[in-house]
């Protein structure tokens, strides 16, 4: 072969793959802003959730990444690890709001209704609920509260002070791990969108507010064992659960979304 056959070859080989490279780079950076696109597409859900039969539900053909929680699957969306991540709708906004190149697309896998649940018997205290998130939209209060805890930029604001009764005590059953909903803040206080009504629910009821935080799985159980009288965070409303519980009215609708890199 002569010299020049070589530097052709060689210049050949260069471009083809540079052409090879930069078709990649080109399908890693793909720009996804709708849900179709993501047919096909890798997934991030956290371990022990239903999240990925859900997203099957929609996409039967998507892959899947496994992570401890859902915060880890969206910094591996930002890291170009995976396309996308899902999960509970306000939780990723949560997310995205505090992560910079991360949004939350705007159509959803599944809508779902979230509300408090209380004992089958308890409905006095279901109507007290209910008659508190009406107040709530009807004069207006409700969409500020929502945008304090969930702006679309930046940390949530500081949880407002609400001063409860004193005939007796409503004890409130959480799981402060569903930011915004429920969550510890920098001064190892629960707070959040669940705490804030649960609030009001117990000054309407001239009661004392008591947060009791447990694992998400224990708050049914401890209700109906009595040990709470209320429970929330980011409940889903759905027909197998309404049978052992009393669900109020939902006070929010969201359902599982997808984070993708902005």
């Amino acid at each position: 072969m002569t010299k020049s056959w070589r530097i052709m070859l060689l210049i050949g080989t260069t471009f083809l793959m540079t052409v090879m490279l930069v078709g990649c780079d080109t399908q890693q950076k793909e720009k996804i802003t709708e849900l179709n696109q993501l047919s096909g597409k890798e997934f991030g859900v956290p371990t022990g959730s239903v999240a990925d039969k859900l997203v099957q539900s929609k996409f039967a053909d998507a892959k899947f990444q496994y992570y401890n929680s859902v915060l880890d699957a969206a910094i591996a969306v930002k890291q170009g690890k995976i396309d996308a991540a899902a999960y509970d709708e306000p939780i990723l906004k949560n997310i995205a709001a505090k992560n910079p190149g991360l949004q939350v697309l705007p159509e959803m896998l599944t809508h779902d209704d979230y509300g408090f649940a209380v004992r089958l018997e308890d409905v006095a205290l279901k109507n007290a609920i209910d008659s508190v998130v009406k107040d709530l939209k009807e004069n207006g209060d409700y969409d500020l509260m929502i945008n304090r805890w969930l702006p679309e930029e930046g940390q949530p604001k500081l949880m407002p002070k609400i001063e409860t009764g004193s005939n007796g005590v409503l004890r409130f059953g959480t799981s402060a791990i569903t930011e915004p909903f429920s969550f510890v803040d920098e001064s190892q206080k629960v707070v959040g969108i669940d705490i804030e009504i649960a609030s009001l629910v117990a000054k309407k009821l001239n009661k004392k507010i008591e947060i009791v935080n447990m694992e998400f799985g224990s708050m049914i159980p401890a209700l109906a064992a009595g040990k709470v009288d209320m429970i929330g965070a980011c409940i889903t409303i759905t027909a197998d659960r309404a049978k052992k519980v009393l669900f109020s009215a939902p006070y929010y609708t969201g359902g599982i979304a997808a984070i993708v890199k902005k």
